[in-house]
């Protein structure tokens, strides 16, 4: 069974960091780009970012570029969100997602088809 579970969500203040972490099993996904998406309450789920499988690039959403970083280690199935200088409008459920097509660093639901369960993410002001 393929899986992917998020860790690392929390309560922090604004200006702290966290580091999700999105660890996979049942396949590997060292040829699959992987994602960040984040959702709230009553909104429609908005792109954070992405990695190539190789990890050679990245792609950020506008309003976290300069605070977030996308990692990933292949040999451990994993892929790490490194959030920094948080917000109290970071707040939201975050889900890693693998992707769908090896050469697409995709920033829509749609190309991508796996996805984790979610880890909460609260930012106090």
């Amino acid at each position: 069974q393929v899986q992917l579970v998020e860790s690392g969500g929390g309560l922090v203040q604004a200006g702290g960091s966290l580091r999700l972490s999105c660890a996979a099993s049942g396949r590997t996904f060292s040829r699959n780009p992987m994602g960040w998406f984040r959702q709230t309450p009553g909104k429609e789920r908005e792109f954070v970012a992405a990695i190539s499988w190789s990890g050679g690039t990245q792609r950020m959403t506008d309003s976290v570029k300069g605070r977030f970083t996308i990692s990933r280690h292949n040999l451990k199935n994993t892929v790490y969100l490194q959030m920094n200088n948080l917000k109290p409008e970071d707040t939201a459920v975050y889900y890693c997602a693998a992707g769908k097509n090896p050469y697409v660093i995709g920033m829509i639901e749609s190309e991508y088809n796996y996805w984790g369960q979610g880890t909460q993410v609260t930012v106090s002001s």
